[in-house]
C-alpha cells in the first residue's frame, strides 16, 4: 500500500520521483517501527510475546479509528480538534440508550448518528460558512465535551448490556473484535481513498483547491464528507471503549484528537493537505502504541512518555520535509 498524493502546482514532481519518495517514506515508517521493536524486545523479555503484541494491536485500535478519519480530514486540506468530545457525547447518549432499553443495534447505530451530526455541524461551519477549520474544530472541543458533562451531570453512565459488552471483549480466532473491527474500517478506508471518486477529491481538494473547484470538483461538499466520517470515526472509537470499559464517562477522548494527528503525521499524512496514507496511519497507531507500551513494561513514568512521542511527531515532520521536497 501506498501514499497517495496530489499535486501542488503544474511544476508537480514526474510520477517516478513522486514514487521514489512514497516508497522512501512508507518503508521508514516501518523501519521505525522495527527500531523500537527492536529497542524494547532486547529491554524487556515480555515486549516480545503473542499476548503483549495482541495487547499493542488492542490498545492501538481506537486511536486509529479516530486517525483513520482524521487522515482523510488532513488530506483534504482541514484539521478537526473536536474528535474527543465527539467521542465523548455520542459514547453517554449510545450508553444512555442501550441503558433505557433501546435495542444494543439500533443504540450503536444512533451513536454513530450523532457521531455523524456533530462532523457535519462542524463541517457545515467550515465549508459554507467559510470559517477556520482550527477556529471551528476548537470551538467544537468546549461545545460538545459542555454538552455531554451537561447530560450526564459529569458522572458516568453504568449497566451496559452484557450482549454489548460481550462483543467489543470478544476476539475471532484469537483476534480482539477491536482490531478485527480496525481491520475492516481501514479496508473501506483506503478503499475510499484510492478507489472512488470521493477518494480524488480529497486529494484535489487538499492538493490545491481553487485548481479543484475549476475542475470541477465539489470542494465544499468534499470537506462537509471528510468532517461527517471523522465524526463516526470518533464514535465508533467511544463504542470500543466503553464496551471494554463497562461504563461511558462524559470525560472520555482526552487529548484523542492530539494521538490522531500525531499518528496520520507519523504516517506521512502532510497537514498542509493532500497527501496521505490509511496504511501509514495504522503504523503510525502503532507506532504510538507500541512506544507506551514498552515504556509502561519499562516502569518510565508518564511524562517522560509524552516526552518520547513529542520527540517522535518532530522527527516524523522533519522526515516529511526531508521527502516532500520544496513546496510551492
Amino acid at each position: 500500500m501506498m501514499t497517495t498524493a496530489a499535486p501542488k502546482t503544474d511544476t508537480a514532481p514526474k510520477p517516478a520521483s513522486v514514487l521514489s519518495r512514497i516508497r522512501f517514506r512508507d518503508a521508514g515508517t516501518i523501519l521505525g517501527l522495527m527500531i523500537i521493536g527492536a529497542i524494547f524486545a532486547a529491554l524487556t523479555p515480555s515486549f516480545l510475546t503473542v499476548p503483549n503484541l495482541i495487547n499493542i494491536l488492542q490498545q492501538s485500535s481506537i486511536n486509529a479509528c479516530i486517525a483513520l478519519g482524521m487522515t482523510l480530514v488532513i488530506i483534504s486540506g482541514g484539521i478537526d480538534l473536536s474528535v474527543g468530545p465527539v467521542a465523548a457525547i455520542s459514547g453517554v447518549l449510545g450508553a444512555a440508550m442501550m441503558v433505557a432499553g433501546v435495542p444494543v443495534p439500533l443504540a450503536i447505530l444512533g451513536a454513530i448518528c450523532i457521531g455523524l451530526c456533530c462532523g457535519a455541524f462542524t463541517g457545515a461551519l467550515i465549508t459554507w460558512g467559510g470559517l477556520q477549520p482550527f477556529i471551528v474544530t476548537l470551538g467544537g472541543l468546549s461545545l460538545f465535551r459542555a454538552l455531554a458533562l451537561i447530560y450526564t451531570g459529569g458522572t458516568p453512565i453504568f449497566g451496559l448490556p452484557a450482549a454489548f459488552r460481550a462483543f467489543t471483549n470478544g476476539n475471532l480466532a484469537g483476534i480482539p473484535h477491536p482490531v478485527v473491527i480496525v481491520a475492516v474500517l481501514a479496508v473501506l478506508a483506503w478503499i475510499l481513498l484510492n478507489k472512488t471518486p470521493l477518494g480524488e477529491y480529497f486529494l484535489a481538494v487538499g492538493g490545491n483547491p481553487d485548481a479543484a473547484r475549476v475542475a470541477g470538483v465539489p470542494v465544499a461538499a468534499t470537506k462537509f464528507a471528510a468532517y461527517m466520517i471523522s465524526g463516526a470515526m470518533a464514535s465508533i472509537g467511544a463504542l470500543i471503549l466503553i464496551g471494554r470499559l463497562g461504563a461511558a464517562e462524559p470525560t472520555l477522548g482526552n487529548l484523542w484528537e492530539l494521538d490522531a494527528i500525531a499518528a496520520a503525521a507519523i504516517g506521512g499524512a502532510s497537514l498542509s493537505g493532500g497527501r496521505g496514507s490509511i496504511f501509514g496511519t495504522l503504523i503510525g497507531c502503532i507506532i504510538l502504541g507500541t512506544l507506551r507500551n514498552g515504556l509502561t513494561l519499562l516502569n518510565v513514568q508518564a511524562f517522560y512518555q509524552l516526552l518520547a512521542t513529542g520527540l517522535i511527531i518532530i522527527v516524523a515532520m522533519l522526515i516529511d520535509r526531508a521527502t516532500s521536497g520544496k513546496q510551492g
